[in-house]
């Protein structure tokens, strides 16, 4: 929702000081009575004219344990989310999700890879595939390039 314009605010003030009724007012310029009431009273006790500023800016519970985190990952680069996360629970009482971690993590640069030892066993398909080949061609004869099914 965004605030109304700032000449529309002048506009009520200027026929607020000439003393038409907010009813009126709210009728004329298509705007709710409230409305009226609330720019008068905002003008009346704080002599501001104009809205106040929407949103905030929001700082993530994980600013406050960003050391922890940083040590932890150096410590321990193969940690997953949901153990950090668990980590804050237990030693800092901060209780948040996984995606909310990550997105923090990510705005601070912080990543951390795969241990190589976690990587895939298994050889990659073509090469897979190709040792079958070559199985399926000397189970036919020496070297025979004749393929069943």
């Amino acid at each position: 929702m965004q605030a109304y314009s700032q000449d529309l605010r002048e506009r009520v003030l200027r026929a607020l000081e000439r003393g038409e009724r907010p009813s009126e007012i709210a009728r004329r310029f298509e705007v709710t009575r409230i409305w009226v009431y609330q720019v008068k009273e905002r003008f009346e006790k704080e002599g501001e004219r104009c809205s106040h500023p929407m949103g905030t800016k929001r700082l993530s519970k994980a600013t406050q344990a960003k050391d922890d985190l940083c040590a932890w990952i150096a410590k321990e680069p193969d940690l997953t989310l949901e153990d950090l996360v668990e980590r804050l629970q237990e030693q800092r009482g901060i209780v948040m999700r996984v995606h909310a971690l990550w997105h923090q993590l990510n705005k601070w640069g912080l990543t951390f890879k795969k241990n190589p030892a976690r990587k895939r066993a298994r050889t990659s398909r073509r090469a897979a595939s190709t040792q079958e080949l070559a199985r399926k061609t000397t189970r036919h004869g020496q070297g025979a390039t004749r393929f069943s099914g």
